[in-house]
């Protein structure tokens, strides 16, 4: 058997290739949408895509089955559980099996169950892998999806944080329950292989190792062993889980739908010379994402740029503050480029129209900086400025700067009407990374806006006061959101 993890590091997603090396034959689960990457690595292998399969109906990513239903005329295998409303409806002119609990997927010498384990969504398959070649009936490992991870179990509130739908998530915990049980009755020394790793937004503890087995779940997992008390582990994963970024409800309605075919990666033109390139970014519909360090953007950026760090970071930001329909002018090196379209198309932005690199950025008369402030600064201003805290809630509740109001960076789009255009804003997170993201935001909306260098970490080193959040998670008067 073969068996291959691919990883994006950014979201933190795990996708597999599996294959029968007697027949050539593989199967990928839960691919994103730049295909390229599973082709080249089954054609290396000498294998051939002739399947791929879904556990869900993902939130946090778009969907690569049908990219590879186009591309390589793959079977597409998704879950036919859960119910009419949580069915994937683009199925349909492509060669596909709507699977049920039990239902058996045949490749070569491997053979694949799915096991219906609702509870992050109410279809979401995992599904049990058995490598006949070695004579054996047991199964050797199980792709987990979102169900279960190293270290935690799949939140089960994103049909309404994310989505809306009012009631679903109390609903959800309690199916997730009954799927832990079932899980904890499989063989101990099962191998687990997750659909996510530490750092995506799907689970609130996930560990940071790419798989894992049933036994040490059972025996190190902190959810799990909630598994005699219904109520405790329903009020326990419901408990903390962090805001989701605004686009995931885009993504599940994508997914569900229907992606739209992405073909080739996009090749945006090198900008050389900015004079000639201005109108480009000037036009409305046109957003500037600048991936440079926070020092370089904050000193001199086009005007209007948001800014959107490279790393785990850069999709939230842009997926939070950039419309999917808008056309993007990306600033970064040109040899990253490619890596960092891939991130925009994963998430939905297939129009990036344009890469500006820093060294030309150097050489314009016009840039916009973006004024930061010193904690001892900021609190010289606690009675005249509007102080917005974009931690997420659950680091909020443990202190907060008198009068802040919180808003998570990630849902601050959403707010917008209640924060003032008459007052300065002065926003801080816990280090100055996502309120730096989110100053930047504001100020490309004509708000008044400055980072709180260092953020409330440094607040509590200068040993400034700290207040406890009041009812509805807010730090005293001064919060209107």
């Amino acid at each position: 058997m073969l068996f291959r993890q691919i990883v994006d590091t950014n979201l933190s997603q795990y996708a597999y290739l599996i294959g029968c090396q007697k027949t050539g034959e593989a199967i990928v689960f839960d691919p994103q949408r730049d295909v390229d990457r599973y082709i080249d690595i089954a054609s290396r292998e000498k294998m051939k895509i002739v399947g791929v399969a879904e556990t869900h109906i993902h939130a946090d990513f778009l969907s690569g089955a049908r990219e590879l239903a186009e591309r390589v005329g793959a079977c597409v295998y998704v879950s036919a559980e859960g119910g009419a409303d949580w069915q994937s409806k683009w199925v349909g002119p492509y060669k596909h099996v709507l699977l049920h609990d039990g239902d058996m997927i045949a490749l070569g010498g491997i053979s694949i169950r799915a096991m219906h384990t609702p509870g992050h969504t109410p279809e979401h398959m995992s599904y049990l892998v058995f490598d006949r070649a070695t004579g054996t009936d047991v199964p050797i490992g199980m792709i987990s999806g979102d169900f279960v991870f190293a270290g935690d179990l799949g939140r089960p509130d994103l049909l309404e944080t994310a989505a809306g739908l009012q009631g679903m998530s109390d609903q959800s915990a309690h199916a997730l329950f009954a799927s832990a049980q079932k899980f904890a009755q499989l063989p101990e020394f099962l191998q687990v292989w997750p659909g996510h790793g530490a750092g995506s937004a799907c689970g609130k503890a996930l560990g940071a190792v790419p798989q894992t087995t049933v036994g040490y779940e059972k025996a190190v997992s902190p959810i799990l062993q909630l598994l005699r008390s219904e109520g405790a582990f329903v009020k326990d994963i419901l408990a903390g889980q962090p805001e989701p970024p605004l686009y995931f409800a885009r993504m599940k309605t994508s997914n569900r739908e229907g992606v739209p075919v992405l073909g080739q990666i996009p090749k945006p033109e090198i900008v050389t010379d900015l004079k000639s390139h201005r109108s480009s970014w000037e036009k409305p519909g046109t957003v500037v994402v600048d991936a440079r360090a926070w020092s370089a953007f904050r000193d001199g950026h086009l005007p209007g740029a948001i800014y959107a760090p490279l790393g785990k970071m850069f999709p939230m930001v842009v997926g939070s503050y950039v419309k999917p329909q808008e056309k993007i002018v990306l600033v970064c090196e040109p040899s990253m480029s490619d890596e960092i379209i891939r991130d925009l198309v994963r998430i939905g932005y297939d129009h990036i129209i344009a890469v500006v690199p820093p060294t030309v950025i150097a050489t314009a008369t016009h840039l916009e900086k973006t004024p930061e402030v010193s904690v001892k600064e900021a609190a010289n201003e606690l009675g005249s400025s509007f102080i917005l805290d974009v931690r997420g809630a659950s680091e909020h509740a443990l202190g907060c700067v008198e009068g802040s109001c919180n808003v998570a960076y990630t849902r601050l789009s959403t707010k917008l009407a209640q924060i003032p255009k008459d007052k300065r804003v002065l926003v801080h997170c816990a280090l100055g990374g996502r309120s730096a993201c989110a100053t930047a935001m504001l100020r490309r909306l004509g708000y008044d806006a400055s980072n709180i260098a260092g953020g409330f970490e440094a607040w509590k080193q200068e040993q400034l006061p700290v207040s406890t959040p009041r009812v509805g998670g807010c730090c005293g008067g001064g919060c209107r959101v």
